[in-house]
């Protein structure tokens, strides 16, 4: 098995659990703040399993950025459609947005939007880094 296929189910299963986790976080909150708040246990089962397959796809799908012979464009689709298909399924799976055009299209929309802005951050945070640390070597 090859090192990166490793590393990607590694990653998934040191965070996976971390997926049902928040969805009993989320559950909890939900308890408290709405009045008449329940589900059932078919709910909670398909929230607790998808969401740990989701936060399993999540870490694992980060391998994809450390593989260097990969240009950047290239990891950077194949970890942005891992995520996408995993978080879309997870919601309709759950039945947390409708399966319909505008939802999905919505969401599409919000998705994009966070990836993106959660992508660049990260560029400039990286960058920022590497100034700082090329700067601290050359005044060695």
């Amino acid at each position: 098995m090859n090192t990166t296929v490793k590393q990607f189910l590694l990653r998934g299963l040191v965070f996976a659990g971390f997926g049902p986790i928040i969805a009993g976080i989320v559950f909890l909150t939900l308890s408290f703040t709405l009045e008449d708040f329940s589900l059932t246990g078919d709910a909670v089962f398909l929230a607790i399993f998808s969401t740990y397959v989701l936060a399993f796809l999540h870490a694992g799908a980060s391998v994809f950025n450390q593989i260097e012979h990969w240009p950047v464009a290239k990891s950077t689709f194949f970890h942005f459609l891992t995520l996408y298909v995993a978080y879309i399924l997870c919601y309709l799976v759950n039945r947390w947005i409708p399966f319909e055009p505008l939802a999905l299209l919505i969401f599409t929309a919000v998705f994009v939007l966070g990836y993106f802005i959660v992508w660049i951050t990260v560029v400039l945070a990286l960058r920022a880094t590497e100034r700082r640390l090329n700067a601290a070597l050359q005044d060695k």
